[in-house]
């Protein structure tokens, strides 16, 4: 193929690519501003570029022709989740849009049955359909879920793949393997205080969401021309800031929404 070929080809791609990556991140606001915790900690998306598909093609020996039914991640989205619970709840997340806005074709559990190197991912493989110039075109894609850590090995990995184009040295195997077993050692230990986590955060995101609240209607105040009430605020504000109590800071949230109501 020609530059230009390849650069019509990859074009519904990149068009999938956008809308998943669009529509996980809107799944996690949903989350967050419902009040609830998200599975979802964060979404990446990439198409392949031109010189890995012709590698991949030749190592697999899948011909150009064949490129589009048999090569499965030139779409990729990673959802980075931060316990290994969430990696079941995205997956049936995903299972619930099958028949809606994408097909299931099948499904990779490494997390469970980890690769020989160490790798783990949890892998679901899809058609999703774009609308394109000449009408719709279904585009295989690849959803990896992973966490953290998981994806903290797996970047560390693929970088030697390719320094070591898929020969890594039998020492530095070893090495990675011990640093899989210790990464899947850590999410372990998260979900251990897993709860204690989720509940921290939850504490961190309302208090920021009300401080943010605060200096909203403060300013709201100043705007208003209520210069006397608004320092009146401002320095009630400064002394509930330097306490960091929080039941306080959503009772002065509450009052100063009372006086700009009223």
């Amino acid at each position: 193929m020609e530059t230009k070929d390849w650069e019509r080809f990859l074009i519904p791609y990149e068009q999938a690519v956008e809308e998943l990556t669009m529509k996980f991140q809107s799944l996690k606001k949903q989350y967050v501003v419902m009040g609830q915790y998200s599975p979802i900690e964060l979404v990446i998306g990439r198409v392949k570029k031109v010189s890995s598909i012709l590698e991949k093609s030749k190592r697999q020996k899948i011909s150009i022709e064949k490129i589009e039914n048999e090569m499965e991640d030139i779409a990729g989205i990673r959802i980075i989740c931060q316990f290994v619970e969430d990696i079941n709840k995205v997956v049936q997340l995903i299972r619930e849009r099958h028949g809606k806005d994408l097909h299931i074709v099948y499904e990779k559990d490494y997390v469970s049955h980890e690769k020989e190197s160490g790798y783990r991912s949890y892998h679901v493989i899809i058609r999703y359909p774009v609308q394109c110039f000449l009408g719709e075109q279904e585009v295989l894609a690849e959803i990896q879920i992973r966490t953290l850590a998981m994806n903290f090995w797996a970047t560390i990995e693929h970088s030697l793949n390719y320094k070591y184009k898929e020969n890594i040295p039998e020492k530095i195997c070893i090495r990675l393997k011990n640093a899989a077993e210790a990464a899947f050692s850590l999410d372990q230990e998260m979900s251990q205080i897993r709860e204690e986590i989720k509940d921290a955060q939850k504490t961190f995101t309302i208090r920021s969401s009300t401080v943010s609240q605060i200096l909203h209607y403060i300013q709201t105040l100043y705007k208003s021309g209520k210069e006397e009430l608004a320092e009146k605020y401002q320095d009630i504000f400064a002394q509930m800031w330097e306490k960091g109590d929080l039941k306080m800071l959503m009772a002065l949230a509450a009052d100063l929404e009372h006086k700009i109501e009223s």
